[in-house]
């Protein structure tokens, strides 16, 4: 079936022409599939050796994902989540790590941020400098009282540190060859604020012992399962150090898994959009085949063998651009600290098998599909079918548009009632049916284009009267030139425009409800005080001070077709009962902030809905370490995408974070109170401080661009490809018009309104496809109606028109020289 034949190897060899568009679609595809098929295998084995336990040859932490099951049986699967801050172990595990068989040492590793007057330190229990090999310069081990600097400090000084804990004294007792400080080990636990818990145990083997042998009678004392115990050794171990590398992990399979998914998909309709049009410029060629007695295998099968002798090439080809894609990508999140630099990029033969394999079958089945009429047409009526491209609805591409038509319709319905992730989660589903129905009623869609634009056209003069014309006869040439630039735009604008308008209700929630007279963030120490909101309210001028202490939680929703687990930013409120309605106003709008207190928090009202709970209801979550917890709900609010989706006190986290620290200070009260305040950190006015969060929000924007830049980029360079290939196809029809008396700027001038209508046509529908996507969406999200700025869509649609331009008349000039 699939022998190259003689027939299939002329037509490349002595037609490359033909075939030079299905070779670029291909490359591509390729290359498309090739990118985010390395960023999700890097993200998927991603790793990076230890710094911090390489002299501890086994780690043992808690699990740092919290498990959410779903259905039952062989279909139960785990929807589990990244916890937000660090899960920590029961310190009583500590003593059964030590009894295990070959276990020399299990110590207790903890680490928590302290602060003194001029800087912000790690702090240690001084047992772990078994394993990290700290050393004293001078001095002695701390005691009960006392702590190990790594400089600054002079022994038997009295130093007082801010801790978790509270403000202690201590008495410098020896310093170290690094920066830090070190406790006792019973005080460093008590210090860390989170009593009883510790954040990993090293645990050391006794001589001759096999590290791999002492973590397999771990694993069996711990169990396995969901919250149990996890067991490193190797590399294994550096994923225990920081939660940077399960954040890097989550990016980059993000990347490649969900925007990879729909990359691929788009490139492979893209390309097998280009290998049906293929195929069908050369409907004459099968149809002088089928007169002179070919039989419909033979066709089938010469298509087949074409696909094979162009489609591995150009996957084998594109792989290279694409690793040259990814290793520009991913360098770039490196640089932007949303990678470890320990991590490096995966390459293997699975990438480029994929990319090749998917260029091979994409060109097999869209060969295939387009090759189904030309091979069972009667011989006698085909070479009359090729000279007139035949009208009518297909009886299955029709009814199958149709029906994506009607889920899109749905798709935005739905979309439009719901609110938060929901309205997200539909709104995904309306530009995916409503682009897969402009490509099945593309012809459809090309005639009813044709017949509107046409009427201007046809008063314009000789040249736009016969471009109306020519598309209108012409309508399945004109969709496939229109789907690519339909495809650009909609996913370019969906993109850009989703950035644009987050943005803009982000930075007017920020700026309308943050109402303080002043902004106080951490200095140079990179620590507000803990006491920073009762230091405040103490200061001359100060009518009003509220600190908060910004982390996350993740909230179960029912968001999309199963429950799942969702991050959920949060603010911890520190300060007098009442203060926090004088320096920021969240937009209750049922309920009372006067009611926050223990076990009673308040809801952004989007997260409220997902979540489907209201004033007086039991809202249930898990706090920043994965510990399950549940309050009442006292009020339901509007700005929590500018400001924060849940408000609680800051009490609720104590013992719950790794830093209890609060990150910012809303401050209420005149001019003058801002020198008192300069004692605290870094004071800002409300402008400025909402320049400061614009520019914050402006480097996380960048993944977006990114994402709409390469898939833009693809369909646009897919549009110009099909472009190029209709007009070389043309030549028959453009030097016959020559021959019967048209001039060739008349000739010329029809090819730049067909190439305007296409334009027009695919902006046209692209942009309807944004708006019913962007719609529903952004008014659950924000409420609001999509922001489109300008001079970016602007820019957009001149991009779009000037593509086609110089995608049409380019090769209609080589086309018409003599």
């Amino acid at each position: 079936m699939f022998r190259p034949n003689g027939l299939a190897r002329a037509a490349v060899r002595f037609k490359p022409s033909s075939f030079i568009g299905t070779f670029v679609a291909l490359l591509m595809t390729s290359a498309i599939v090739a990118a985010c098929g390395i960023m999700l295998e890097t993200g998927l084995r991603a790793s990076v050796p230890p710094q911090r336990y390489e002299g501890a040859p086994v780690v043992v932490e808690a699990d740092q994902r919290s498990h959410l099951w779903i259905g039952s049986g062989e279909e139960r699967r785990d929807n589990h989540a990244e916890i937000p801050d660090r899960a920590r172990l029961d310190q009583a595990l500590v003593e059964k790590a030590a009894s295990v068989p070959g276990a020399a040492a299990a110590i207790a590793d903890i680490a928590f941020p302290v602060r003194d007057r001029t800087a912000a330190l790690t702090a240690h229990g001084w047992g772990s400098t078994a394993f990290t090999g700290t050393a004293l310069r001078s001095g002695t081990a701390p005691r009960t009282g006392e702590v190990v600097l790594g400089g600054g400090a002079r022994i038997g000084e009295a130093v007082t540190l801010d801790t978790p804990a509270g403000t202690r004294r201590f008495t410098v007792s020896g310093l170290a060859g690094t920066p830090g400080a070190w406790f006792a080990d019973p005080e460093a636990i008590r210090l860390s604020g989170r009593p009883g818990k510790v954040d990993a145990i090293a645990v050391l083997p006794r001589k001759g012992t096999d590290a791999a042998a002492l973590a397999a009678r771990l694993t069996e004392l711990f169990g396995t399962g969901d919250d149990k115990p996890r067991v490193r050794t190797g590399d294994d171990r550096g994923a225990a150090e920081s939660s940077a590398l399960a954040g890097a992990k989550e990016v980059l399979t993000g990347i490649g898994g969900s925007f990879g998914g729909i990359a691929t998909l788009v490139a492979v309709f893209t390309a097998a959009g280009t290998v049906a049009l293929s195929v069908g410029l050369r409907r004459r060629e099968f149809a002088l085949l089928r007169a002179i007695g070919a039989t419909p295998g033979q066709v089938r099968r010469s298509i087949a063998t074409e696909a094979l002798l162009v489609a591995p090439i150009a996957g084998a080809l594109g792989y290279a651009p694409g690793l040259a894609l990814a290793a520009w990508w991913f360098g770039q999140l490196r640089d932007k600290g949303a990678i470890p630099a320990a991590v490096e990029l995966g390459v293997s033969w699975i990438v480029p098998a994929a990319a090749t394999g998917t260029a091979i079958v994409t060109a097999l089945l869209a060969g295939f599909l387009a090759a189904r009429r030309p091979s069972k047409i009667k011989p006698g009526q085909a070479l009359a079918d090729a000279s007139v491209e035949r009208a009518g609805f297909g009886w299955i591409r029709t009814p199958l548009g149709i029906a994506a038509l009607a889920g899109g319709v749905v798709f935005a319905g739905i979309a439009a009632t719901e609110t938060g992730s929901d309205a997200a989660n539909a709104a995904l589903g309306v530009v995916m049916t409503f682009m897969l129905a402009v490509a099945l009623l593309g012809p459809l869609i090309a005639r009813a284009c044709a017949a509107l634009l046409g009427l201007p056209l046809r008063a314009a003069g000789a040249a736009a009267s016969l471009a109306a014309a020519n598309s209108s006869a012409n309508a399945r040439r004109l969709a496939s030139a229109i789907t690519p630039i339909v495809l650009a735009t909609a996913f370019s604008s969906v993109l850009v425009f989703l950035q644009t308008s987050t943005e803009r209700a982000t930075e007017q929630q920020q700026r309308d409800g943050i109402t303080a007279d002043h902004v106080v963030t951490a200095d140079d120490t990179g620590l507000l005080p803990l006491n920073a909101s009762e230091r405040a309210a103490k200061t001359p001028g100060v009518s009003a001070a509220v600190s908060l202490l910004r982390t996350s939680i993740l909230v179960k929703t029912d968001s999309g077709p199963e429950a799942t687990l969702l991050s959920a930013s949060v603010q911890g409120v520190a300060g007098r009962p009442g203060d926090l309605a004088k320096v920021q106003d969240l937009e209750v709008r049922k309920g009372s902030l006067s009611d926050l207190g223990p076990g009673r928090i308040a809801l952004d009202a989007s997260l409220a809905d997902s979540a489907g709970v209201g004033v007086g209801d039991r809202f249930d979550f898990l706090l920043p370490d994965g510990v399950r917890s549940s309050a009442e709900v006292a009020a339901v609010y509007g700005r929590g995408l500018g400001l924060a989706e849940v408000t609680l006190p800051a009490a609720a986290l104590t013992g719950h974070v790794t830093s209890p620290y609060p990150n910012t200070l809303l401050v209420g009260g005149d001019a003058g109170a801002a020198i008192g305040l300069a004692a605290l950190g870094t004071v800002h006015d409300r402008e400025g401080y909402a320049a400061a969060q614009h520019l914050d929000r402006e480097l996380t924007s960048w993944a977006n661009i990114t994402m709409a830049s390469i898939l833009g980029g693809f369909a646009a360079v897919a549009a110009a490809n099909t472009l190029v290939m209709t007009v070389l196809d043309r030549r028959r029809e453009l030097g016959m018009l020559r021959l019967i008396g048209s001039t060739r700027r008349q000739v010329m001038g029809m090819i730049r309104w067909e190439a305007l209508l296409v334009a027009l046509a695919g902006v046209a529908l692209g942009t309807g496809i944004a708006l019913a996507t962007l719609v529903p969406m952004m008014n659950g999200l924000t409420g609001q109606a999509p922001h489109i700025p300008p001079l970016i869509y602007g820019s957009l649609v001149a991009g779009v028109l000037a593509l086609a331009l110089a995608s049409t008349t380019l090769p209609a000039r080589a086309a018409l020289r003599p």
